[in-house]
């Protein structure tokens, strides 16, 4: 019956989740990545020099990096040792195995107690905050679920709470779609998102169609660029043209995607960034990859054109050596 499911649902309300456990301790160099990666320079984060004349007598982390200390990093649910085993997200199976499959996020809401300073232990509880009652919106019929984390700095002295995350979650089952009138109606096939072609991108997609990896060239300083652009980023000459490259490179960076899920997208979708022989990098799809843990850094790759739709050719790199050449962090 509907009420037991529902009262199992709110009793667990209130319930708390043990800790997970920052893999480092708070450090100056991921302060300083996270810095540049975020295009911040407040030098309370990266001039010990300044820091110490400041209030902290030291450096100190930007407030909003709180979450990303704890975060498991590369590979899923890869926690460092001491973290609980529980499962915080089981209201959220549970409303799922109701008939309730869709989930769409809410609102985050980050606070900060105070500064971290470096060298300071982090990890966070999770707890049930709230279950709210089954609602109607635009998106279909289903139930906010409210998770808190709160973080702490571990201390001999006692725990000191430094933040907390709330995180809210719509999990709902989508409005029914109306009834076909016509039996016989088929179903749209989704086709893959043409890029904007502009004139001074239109070389580049032409030679995919050619079966050519065509990179823009700078007759003036003899350089290359990618993306295409109206003018040369190294001395701003207007007058370009492009150079074939041989597609050959090696893979500098990659990313799996599993979700949100986008048809006509098949997943996990491998996308890597590529730094090609002639010196330049560009991001594409990764096609022959059966395992994550085939992808290393550093491997070989190729280009190989294929064709979308019957109308769309993009440029997609094939692994060629399964050994990486060499690693970067």
């Amino acid at each position: 019956m509907a009420s037991e499911w529902l009262s199992e649902l709110k009793a667990m309300v209130g319930q708390e989740y043990g800790r997970v456990y920052a893999w480092d301790k708070v450090n100056a160099p991921m302060v300083r990545q996270w810095c540049e990666v975020m295009g911040i320079d407040n030098p309370l984060y990266t001039d010990e020099e300044y820091a110490k004349k400041a209030e902290f007598d030291g450096l100190v982390a930007p407030p909003a990096m709180l979450q990303a200390w704890c975060l498991e990093g590369l590979h899923q649910n890869n926690y460092p040792p001491g973290s609980t085993n529980e499962n915080p997200y089981g209201a959220l199976k549970l409303i799922e195995s109701k008939g309730y499959p869709a989930v769409v996020a809410v609102n985050s809401e980050l606070s900060f107690d105070r500064y971290i300073t470096m060298g300071e232990k982090l990890y966070y509880t999770t707890r049930l905050n709230e279950v709210g009652d089954e609602k109607t919106t635009a998106l279909g019929t289903g139930f906010f679920v409210t998770l808190v984390m709160s973080f702490f700095s571990e201390k001999e002295a006692g725990d000191e709470k430094v933040g907390e995350l709330l995180f809210r979650v719509f999990k709902f089952k989508p409005h029914q779609q109306p009834e076909k009138v016509e039996a016989t109606t088929e179903v749209p096939i989704i086709k893959r998102p043409k890029p904007g072609i502009s004139d001074d991108t239109r070389f580049f997609w032409d030679g995919c169609e050619a079966g050519e990896l065509r990179i823009q060239h700078c007759p003036s300083c003899d350089q290359l660029q990618h993306p295409p652009a109206p003018v040369c980023i190294h001395c701003h000459a207007l007058e370009l043209d492009y150079k074939v490259a041989t597609g050959a490179g090696e893979l500098y960076s990659f990313v799996v995607m599993h979700y949100p899920e986008v048809p006509p997208f098949d997943y996990p979708n491998p996308i890597g960034l590529i730094q090609l022989d002639e010196g330049v990098r560009m991001p594409a799809g990764l096609v022959g990859v059966d395992n994550r843990d085939d992808l290393k850094i550093g491997q070989r790759v190729k280009v190989e054109f294929q064709t979308f739709d019957d109308e769309l050719t993009l440029p997609m790199f094939r692994i060629v050596d399964s050994n990486a050449t060499q690693g970067r962090e």
